[in-house]
């Protein structure tokens, strides 16, 4: 719940409205999982509080440590049994974490692990809150950057996303910045158009991977319902709208999407747009053929982008000896307990 949700609860429960703002701190600044370590309420009212409420927390199931750079992986088991992934990831300016927005994925991305079982349900905005919060509670680190673009497709569980969104940068909870989080999305048009109506300072990310339809709808099955033009026009109109920066990301395949061709394409398609193209080292999983492209190749495709005037990154891989990419852990989970 909202502040103001919660204040018209306890409303109607005939509490006094500053009940309400403690339980949104105990909630949102000191994280707790359970009404009975709200000790500043009575006990009468935590039982009647855990009769009436539920609070949707997760919980760590296994935790790995990069011993290369320390970014931690987390398994987390839902309230329901399911389980999504979680990374958190240190840099200069501090601490960023991963979360997931759905219990896997229906995309079909064809190089993603995450999708591969398909999509179960999608997260409630405490489930994806709550990743936020564990991580801060495990580590006792404050968080300062998110990215949805763990488990899931956030533009497709639009509504609890936006709702997240809300809690996540309510100034009297983690108050994390707008300009502090980036979603990303496989390029589901009419959300974008709807995102762009909300006039939002967070940072959109979008999974572009390919210059073209035919090597986009061969490794992207979202391509055949909207077109690399059709998504670039979207792309377009909301930079204009919103004189908001949007990052293209192109995770680099070996002998797919690589070559110079589709630098120059690629290069040719965005020029003029207010946008950031994030070169991604592919991740390699066990259940397709896809090869990451070597150094000198996204040297190479990095270099001719910025020749062409495309302002371009080459991503940093992190917790390499941990499969720090989202999906893989959860396939090997639910393996193991089949």
């Amino acid at each position: 719940m909202t502040l103001p949700e919660l204040q018209n609860a306890c409303a109607t429960m005939g509490l006094p409205i500053f009940r309400a703002g403690q339980i949104f701190d105990w909630l949102h600044n000191k994280h707790a999982v359970s009404f009975s370590e709200m000790t500043n309420l009575g006990k009468n009212l935590r039982a009647d509080l855990d009769r009436e409420f539920e609070i949707r927390n997760v919980e760590i199931l296994e935790k790995y440590v990069s011993k290369l750079d320390g970014t931690v992986k987390y398994l987390y088991r839902l309230n329901d049994g399911e389980t999504i992934e979680s990374v958190l990831m240190k840099y200069k300016y501090g601490y960023s974490v991963c979360v997931s927005s759905q219990v896997g994925c229906n995309m079909k991305c064809r190089f993603c692990a995450s999708t591969i079982d398909g999509c179960v349900r999608d997260l409630t905005a405490s489930e994806i809150l709550s990743q936020v919060y564990a991580a801060e509670r495990d580590t006792g680190e404050r968080i300062s950057h998110i990215v949805l673009m763990g488990m899931g497709e956030p533009l497709v569980n639009y509504d609890n996303v936006m709702r997240f969104l809300d809690l996540i940068t309510d100034e009297k909870g983690d108050n994390i910045s707008a300009r502090h989080i980036s979603i990303s999305t496989c390029g589901i048009v009419p959300r974008i158009y709807d995102l762009l109506e909300t006039r939002p300072q967070f940072t959109l990310s979008v999974s572009l991977h390919a210059p073209n339809d035919e090597i986009r709808s061969k490794i992207m099955p979202v391509n055949y319902r909207w077109s690399v033009e059709e998504l670039l026009q979207a792309c377009k109109d909301y930079t204009e709208t919103t004189s908001r920066r949007i990052s293209f990301e192109y995770a680099m395949m070996s002998g797919v999407n690589d070559s110079d061709e589709c630098a120059e394409e690629l290069a040719d398609r965005l020029k003029g747009m207010l946008c950031h193209v994030n070169l991604i080292p592919a991740n390699e999983v066990r259940e397709n053929d896809y090869v990451r492209s070597s150094d000198e190749r996204l040297r190479s495709f990095s270099k001719m982008l910025e020749r062409r005037g495309i302002t371009t990154t080459v991503r940093r891989t992190l917790g390499p000896d941990i499969d720090a990419s989202c999906g893989q852990l959860r396939r090997n989970h639910e393996k193991e307990n089949a």
